[in-house]
């Protein structure tokens, strides 16, 4: 009775992170907008390629500035009698060292960043803001092990896409040129702020602390799995655009960039449930609960993959239309947009079952996504070179990379859903057939819409979008949907929904 009890909480902590980091999502789609609209009408697609190499490059350092501390930092302050405050600090000051090392690095090579024009203005400075990024990352995580998912939502879909958006369109009188540069580094220092502001009050200032080396580097050591697999999910998403770099113009790798961004919008929102999986499954592992680890990522598993592919639907059916708000230099990126949500969906249960895999089986885990990084990564070059032999317009070409990655990590996915039931000895794919039905169904309302003649593209945005929207979600809700999946948008029945925003008030 008592463990029924405990999973019943979990799921409810898992459904409240997600809704409060959904409504974050939905935020950050709005003011995410505003953003790729000024990029691509007033800057157009040579520039945002361009910008969309040297980003690529500078978030990768700073991804692995943070030494795995996203997911690593949970399980350290678990298994710590020192003051948690002293621990998260002792994080920080890794991040920092990290950081200033890969700023070192970039500024003395700007090449990396920009392998395709020439460096002037304040190119070589971009890796200035690698620690902002990375104190982000980590204040973020020590506040989701306090199951404080606002501070993120606040941070990351309100502060940063608004702040990005603004100063792109004021930084546009100043300079075409490095206009989107600066206002990139805009954003992640208002996101450092907005993330260092609940940390300060939540942890406190380490009154009595000091740095202990030793500690340090064996975090370093042990989270370098970690921090691999963070590392490689990351470089799956993006190494497809460092690919585009080589071989094509930046006019090209600008429209792909624009199509990635419309397809990252499932992707932000399956990252809902990140800030409060790790603490929920770490919970479990340490009291040795394998069936509620499993029932948690099969659970989280089903709601990402009915939201990725609603989503999908949604932006793929009418994906001419939709590219078509950015500019009509980009509606050539639809074709890559269709295969990056179709990636984005078949993701789903392999990143889920990661949140398990990266605390069960470190090394193997990442292992396998190694592997097939270099799959997505051999595929992709293979898949360009034979669309140039056959002689396809160069944006079929760039499509390349993007059937290679939905290939990927495809198989990924079955790898590691596959190796997490042997792990746990459950079933661990969020995987129901009544998501087929619904997909065809919306599938065949929104193609209606698509037959309209290009004069009345609008009506696809407009009323197509919410057509398929409606029948989509009435056939997930009525035949997909049980009473534990409903816990998404309401408390569950005779159990009491943790509060996930704690108290701010510094603790040990």
């Amino acid at each position: 009775m008592t463990e029924a009890l405990g999973g019943q909480q979990d799921i409810a902590a898992l459904a409240k992170g997600g809704r409060t980091n959904t409504v974050g999502f939905v935020m950050r789609l709005v003011a995410r907008l505003p953003f790729l609209f000024i990029a691509g009408r007033i800057y157009g697609p040579d520039m945002v390629g361009r910008f969309a190499l040297a980003v690529v490059v500078v978030e990768l350092a700073a991804l692995l500035a943070t030494l795995g501390l996203k997911r690593g930092l949970a399980q350290a302050l678990a298994n710590t009698d020192r003051p948690h405050a002293h621990v998260v600090w002792d994080g920080m000051v890794v991040a920092f060292v990290a950081s200033l090392c890969a700023s070192v690095v970039l500024i003395a090579f700007p090449q990396v960043m920009y392998p395709d024009s020439d460096i002037a203005g304040l190119d070589r400075f971009l890796p200035c803001i690698i620690f902002a990024i990375a104190w982000s990352d980590v204040s973020l995580a020590a506040l989701a092990y306090r199951l404080n998912v606002k501070a993120a939502v606040t941070a990351r879909a309100v502060v940063e896409p608004w702040t990005i958006s603004i100063c792109a369109w004021l930084f546009s009188f100043y300079s075409l040129r490095d206009g989107l540069v600066m206002s990139y580094v805009a954003s992640m220092a208002a996101a450092m702020i907005a993330s260092l502001i609940p940390f300060i009050r939540t942890y406190g200032l380490p009154r009595g602390w000091s740095p202990r080396i030793a500690p340090l580097f064996s975090m370093a050591t042990q989270n370098i799995p970690l921090a691999g697999a963070d590392a490689i999910e990351w470089s799956t998403r993006n190494v497809d655009r460092f690919i585009l770099g080589l071989l094509f113009a930046p006019k090209v790798v600008g429209i792909y960039y624009m199509a990635q961004q419309v397809a990252s919008i499932p992707q932000k929102l399956k990252t809902s449930f990140e800030p409060v999986m790790g603490p929920v499954i770490t919970k479990s592992l340490a009291e040795n609960n394998l069936v509620a680890v499993a029932n948690q990522v099969r659970q989280v598993g089903f709601w990402t993959i009915a939201a990725q592919l609603g989503i999908a639907l949604m932006l793929t059916i009418p994906g001419e239309a939709v590219m078509g708000i950015v500019g009509p230099q980009f509606v050539a990126g639809t074709a890559a947009l269709g295969f990056l949500l179709a990636a984005e969906v078949v993701a789903s249960t392999g990143t889920v079952c990661e949140s398990a895999l990266v605390y069960v089986a470190r090394v193997r885990n990442l292992a396998i996504s190694m592997t097939m990084m270099g799959v997505q990564i051999g595929l992709s070059f293979a898949l360009v070179w034979i669309a140039r032999g056959m002689g396809l317009p160069i944006m079929y070409q760039a499509a390349g990379p993007a059937i290679a990655l939905m290939v990927s990590i495809g198989i990924t996915s079955m790898l590691k859903a596959r190796f997490l039931h042997h792990m746990l000895g459950h079933v661990v794919s969020g995987f129901r057939w009544p998501l087929v039905w619904a997909g065809m169904a919306a599938l065949c309302a929104g193609g209606v819409f698509t037959l309209l003649p290009k004069e009345y593209e609008w009506v696809e945005l407009v009323i197509g979008i919410p057509v398929i929207f409606a029948v989509y979600a009435f056939i997930i809700w009525r035949w997909a949907f049980g009473p534990e999946d409903r816990t998404l948008f309401r408390k569950l029945p005779g159990a009491s929904e943790p509060s996930l925003i704690v108290s701010e008030e510094p603790a040990r």
